[in-house]
């Protein structure tokens, strides 16, 4: 059943409408500079495991450094060189150059022991925690 509706002129504001859609935010399509590197860390109890999400790049591209407590990953994506002509571009929403992500952790991480792995656009870290020195208690003289 329709519903009867009543319309009130002076309601209405003419301003608002004639202008409400150049008020509306513009959404513009801006491919981001680098491809970003997304990571999960978790802690377990003597060690930090790191995902992270790096796909389209060859393992051989990626650094991954650890200097103490501070984790640096980072990649390069580089562009595929096409030699045939498959016709013009339309769209290209793919990403290609220089990414790089630091993150530090609570505790140091023992270097020597540390473990990398990347398939299917994974990088899996296992950090294991440098052994801490237990807190030395001064005696006063």
């Amino acid at each position: 059943m329709n519903e009867l509706r009543t319309l009130d002129p002076f309601a209405m504001d003419p301003f608002e409408d004639a202008f409400r859609n150049f008020m509306r935010p513009w959404r513009l399509e801006v491919p981001e500079a680098a491809p970003r590197i997304k990571i999960d860390v978790t802690e377990q109890d003597g060690s930090y495991a790191v995902k992270a999400e790096i796909p389209g790049v060859k393992k051989e591209d990626i650094d991954v450094r650890v200097d103490g407590n501070v984790v640096t990953i980072s990649a390069e994506v580089k562009a595929e060189k096409e030699e045939k002509d498959n016709g013009r571009m339309l769209r290209q929403e793919r990403q290609y150059g220089y990414a790089s992500r630091s993150f530090t952790l609570a505790c140091a991480v023992d270097e020597a022991k540390t473990d990398a792995s990347y398939k299917d656009g994974i990088l899996e870290l296992k950090l294991p925690k440098k052994a801490s020195a237990a807190a030395k208690r001064l005696s006063i003289h």
